[in-house]
C-alpha cells in the first residue's frame, strides 16, 4: 500500500509549484518590459540625436526646415544614458531569467 501524503506536504508542493510559476512569469514580464523600454530609448536616441549629428551648428542646435523642429546637441547625452540604463536593466533581467 502506498503512503498517502498529509495535507501539509500536498499544500507545500502545490503552493511551491505556483510560487515558482508566478516568479517565472514575473521575470519574463519584467524582461519583456525592459526590452521594450530599451528599444524605445534606443530609437529616441537615434531619432532625436544620431541622425542629426552632422547638422548641429556652433550653438549645438539643428533646425529641421521641413518640420520646424529644433534638435539640441545636449539631448544626445540624455537619450544615450537612458538607452544604456535600459539596456543594462534588460541584461540584468535576462541574466535572472536564464538562471
Amino acid at each position: 500500500m502506498t503512503p498517502v501524503p498529509d495535507k501539509a506536504t500536498v499544500a507545500r508542493f502545490v503552493f511551491g509549484f505556483y510560487d515558482r510559476l508566478m516568479k517565472n512569469l514575473i521575470r519574463k514580464s519584467a524582461f519583456a518590459l525592459s526590452l521594450g523600454f530599451s528599444a524605445a530609448m534606443s530609437f529616441a536616441y537615434y531619432d532625436f540625436y544620431f541622425k542629426w549629428r552632422s547638422c548641429f551648428n556652433e550653438l549645438g542646435r539643428c533646425i529641421d526646415s521641413k518640420t520646424g523642429i529644433v534638435y539640441l546637441e545636449q539631448s544626445g547625452v540624455v537619450w544615450l544614458s537612458l538607452a544604456l540604463l535600459a539596456t543594462c536593466a534588460t541584461l540584468y533581467q535576462f541574466k535572472r531569467l536564464i538562471r
